[in-house]
């Protein structure tokens, strides 16, 4: 029985009320509920707040100002007049797959004779690698571009100089700085674009599809001959807003600012997407015609695109978002479902296992600060959702290794042979990259983001390697730190959700980082008729709740253990989302529970 089975109680950070509302409320011409929201995300006056509720696709950032644009943009011109082959270097993920879908297609129509090329998540791992760097020069690739990936590169770019390669980067990817002078540490590149060469730039925060889709974006602006856009390309730049709308919120970057304008209007476009690609994925899942929002990307879209990666190669979910054939991406799409069926699978099976690892090496102690396990034959193209739904479980900064079949408990002479990978994933207020460079002379490669990165290491090191992460943790997280934390908007009575009041609330979507849904909370709710657990194993809870105000419906997933507590106290403290129900013709307010406290 694990010590940390019993679902943590949160620590709930409630937002005190604020006496703008109602001002705030009256010039936006929205409910209180709706601008105490607003103020709780630092949206004070009407100026912003009309911003951020209505966002206008004319207020992104023109692309010429994205840091390095420019060089590539004149290198990619020469390319296209001179005929030279170009190759789209991308990385294996939903937001490297858009990045790549974008670029290729901008270049096919204007012309260019592009390739692109993604590595095997398993076989190459991430990033630019020597092997493919070699093999796109036999192939006769004078002009390699990346995405969402390059730079760290620093020996493949140097490789591809060597063979006649010219280099562009595009990443967004954080970037090594000189430990001296705070200086950057590039790649040899002829032109390498990135977010954050310049501070001043107003998105660092970019996702690698972003980046992409602004240097589309500039290319296309190059080869018009007007103010406007081709008609041909203007429609694919209007489609590749879904792309990167898709891109952005599947690598949970920040959802404000321009991230929030770009993912806000693709979504609005990503039901009429003459992508047949997009409409392929849609009509698979069952979506057709229905309003998306990020949630739909996030849990449906995005995962069966990097099935494709996790399962396969992820370029056949390139050939899926680029296909002008209805039938071969139709082909592609169910391919992928069956792919996405088989991860879910794998990655219940790794999940058992893990759990098991946990208490066998007693890592469930409450008095650790992280988790890392190592497992046999552990799929590397999974191990990553693992790994986040341990950290979503234990709020501990959770590393899994993934050993060949066989090996876990290899003689160390012969271990030092056999290399693990692994996906790391952490909790705010804790940077997994500050934590693997404090242990990376046990590492042979490491890198991704404060909130997730990947590793390989030697097997002989792995136990040092868990000592040593675990002391720099607990050094560097508090006991607070480790407690998980659940923002709560407001305080309120059930009858504060009208179905309009909860129609507006979606004007804050899309949700995601930086901008999540909204919970909210009441205290001293009581039953208003005896729970009931629903799901194949009773996990899930449905109940009607009751204040002095209001009564309403709702299903709390996971909560199914609940249910005795519940019927065992007269009052209790809930945190929810309120959602909009529609059935056989009726439309009611629902909430989704996030949270119980019973004291």
């Amino acid at each position: 029985m694990l010590l940390w089975a019993q679902r943590q109680k949160k620590e709930w950070i409630i937002k005190p009320p604020d006496n703008r509302c109602d001002e705030l409320a009256r010039s936006l011409k929205v409910s209180p509920l709706i601008a105490q929201v607003l103020i709780n995300r630092g949206i004070t006056n009407s100026e912003l707040g009309n911003a951020f509720l209505r966002p206008r696709l004319t207020e992104l950032i023109e692309p010429e100002r994205m840091p390095g644009i420019k060089n590539a943009v004149e290198r990619i011109k020469k390319a296209l007049k001179n005929r030279e082959k170009i190759t789209i270097y991308g990385d294996y993920d939903v937001d490297g797959i858009t990045s790549v879908s974008i670029l290729w297609q901008v270049l096919r129509l204007l012309g260019g004779d592009a390739d692109y090329y993604i590595p095997h998540r398993i076989d190459e791992g991430y990033g630019l690698n020597i092997e493919a760097i070699e093999s796109l020069a036999k192939s006769g690739t004078k002009l390699l571009i990346t995405v969402d990936c390059g730079i760290t590169a620093f020996e493949s770019a140097e490789l591809a100089e060597k063979l006649g390669i010219e280099l562009i980067i595009t990443d967004h990817h954080q970037i090594i700085e000189q430990e001296n002078d705070n200086s950057h540490s590039l790649p040899h590149a002829c032109a390498i674009v990135h977010p954050s060469l310049d501070n001043s730039y107003p998105n660092q925060d970019s996702a690698g599809s972003m980046v992409a889709f602004k240097l589309a974006w500039a290319i296309a602006n190059e080869f018009s001959s007007g103010v406007r856009l081709q008609p041909q390309i203007r429609e694919f730049m209007l489609s590749a807003t879904s792309l990167a709308a898709m891109g952005t919120i599947a690598d949970i970057v920040d959802l404000r600012g321009e991230n929030r304008i770009l993912t806000s209007f693709g979504l609005k476009a990503l039901p009429d997407s003459r992508l047949s690609g997009i409409q392929a994925l849609l009509e698979t899942l069952g979506l057709t015609g229905q309003k998306l929002d990020s949630f739909h990307i996030g849990f449906r879209l995005a995962p069966m695109l990097n099935a494709a990666g996790r399962m396969g190669h992820a370029r056949l979910a390139v050939e899926l978002l680029t296909s002008e054939s209805p039938t071969r991406s139709m082909q592609i799409a169910e391919y992928l479902k069956e792919q996405n069926e088989q991860r879910q699978k794998c990655e219940r099976k790794i999940l058992k296992e893990a759990c098991e690892i946990m208490v066998r090496r007693n890592m469930n102690h409450p008095d650790r600060k992280s988790i890392v396990l190592a497992g046999e034959n552990w799929h590397i193209g999974v191990i990553g959702i693992v790994a986040s739904r341990i950290v979503d479980k234990y709020h501990r900064p959770t590393i899994l290794l993934g050993l060949p079949s066989g090996q876990e408990n290899a003689e160390a002479e012969n271990a030092e042979q056999i290399i693990a990978q692994g996906s790391a994933r952490s909790i705010p207020g804790f940077c997994m990259i500050s934590g693997l460079k404090a242990c990376s002379h046990l590492l042979n490669t490491f890198g991704g983001h404060k909130m997730a990165a990947g590793v390989t290491i030697e097997s002989s090191k792995i136990e040092q390697f868990i000592e040593e992460f675990e002391a720099y943790a607990k050094v560097n997280l508090d006991e607070k730190d480790i407690i998980s934390k659940l923002e709560i908007e407001s305080v309120v009575p059930l009858s504060k959700f009208k179905l309009e009041t909860v129609k507006e609330l979606q004007m804050l979507g899309p949700f995601g980082e930086g901008n999540p849904e909204p919970v909210f909370a009441t205290k001293g709710v009581r039953l208003a008729s005896p729970p009931k657990r629903v799901g194949t194993n009773g996990d899930h809870l449905q109940l009607v709740i009751s204040d002095n105000t209001a009564t309403l419906r709702g299903i709390g997933f996971r909560f199914g253990k609940y249910e005795k507590k519940l019927l065992e106290r007269e009052f209790f403290d809930i945190a929810y989302q309120p959602q909009i129900n529609s059935f056989n013709g009726n439309t009611n307010v629902e909430f989704n529970l996030v949270d119980i406290q019973i004291e």
